[in-house]
């Protein structure tokens, strides 16, 4: 077995983990806020990644300024999709929701195909140096700080939900609307800011994503990547989402390991995280960390 092998692959399982925690987390503050599943969260990633791309290429913007533009960009974006395309689908089923956001992610799809081409499209140099040893095992830059944004992320996230006022209308919102209402608290103001935040977070990873492998329209299936982990942790869970993120990352290379040197079957790395999936949903429907409904009758 060759133990150095595994070692660098769990450890990237690690760094990519965390980031995929992040994007679930995105999933889980709407699904908590809405009770709607987004199906465009990959979409989310893909735009984040096309507009730092281009603020960088063609302003030729230093990397943190694009960075910065990008992320107000997708907030005024996320805000914007909500008032405009989800807002009149308050009090309608909800999966004529779910079904807005599918059509939303082909059509964001079609878009970002259209305006910039489907062939990837590499960014311009960040760093310095190619890679950095990390007890003796190299790793690129843009993973180390795509780790350390990640833990920022979680602990912002912590901070917000527990601490700050929007944060415990947010969760008050979740909790019973009517309630929530009743309180002062403006439902559409909270559905509002779930989607501005979930939009910001989730470019964030895609511009990390891109950094590293290139913006192409393959980033937006980082959003159905991600969703097993949602499922594992559990929809309405934040922790949940972080430790599915982290299981799905290490499931991940775990996989890519175990065919490499063993099975030699192709493309486990791809489908190892749905075969999970299939299990959870079977096993443990409401995921390790949701919250399971009671119905009385």
């Amino acid at each position: 077995m060759n133990g150095e092998l595994l070692f660098q692959l769990l450890l990237n399982g690690v760094i990519v983990g965390t980031l995929y925690g992040v994007v679930a987390m995105c999933f889980v503050l709407i699904y908590k806020s809405t009770q709607v599943v987004n199906f465009a969260q990959g979409e989310f990633l893909l735009i984040g990644a096309w507009v730092c791309w281009y603020m960088l290429v063609e302003f030729e913007m230093p990397f943190l300024l694009g960075f910065f533009f990008t992320l107000v960009f997708m907030l005024a974006f996320g805000i914007l999709l909500q008032v405009v395309v989800l807002r009149p689908m308050i009090g309608e089923p909800i999966i004529s929701v779910i079904m807005v956001t599918i059509g939303l992610s082909i059509f964001m799809r079609a878009l970002t195909n259209w305006m910039f081409g489907q062939s990837a499209e590499a960014f311009p140099k960040v760093f310095d140096v190619e890679s950095i040893n990390i007890l003796g095992l190299n790793t690129q830059p843009a993973y180390l700080m795509s780790f350390v944004i990640s833990i920022l992320v979680m602990v912002g996230f912590y901070y917000f939900f527990r601490f700050s006022r929007h944060g415990l209308a947010m969760r008050a919102t979740a909790f019973d609307q009517q309630v929530a209402q009743s309180l002062g608290i403006s439902v559409k103001n909270v559905f509002a800011m779930a989607w501005a935040i979930s939009a910001m977070v989730s470019a964030l990873a895609g511009v990390v994503m891109g950094m590293v492998n290139g913006v192409s329209s393959a980033l937006s299936f980082i959003g159905i990547k991600v969703f097993p982990a949602v499922i594992l942790g559990g929809l309405d869970s934040i922790v949940g989402a972080i430790v599915g993120g982290l299981v799905v990352g290490l499931l991940e290379n775990t996989a890519e390991f175990v065919d490499g040197q063993y099975l030699h079957v192709g493309n486990m790395l791809t489908i190892a995280p749905f075969w999970v999936l299939i299990l959870i949903l079977v096993i443990k429907p409401y995921g390790f960390f949701g919250t399971k409904d009671i119905e009385r009758v």
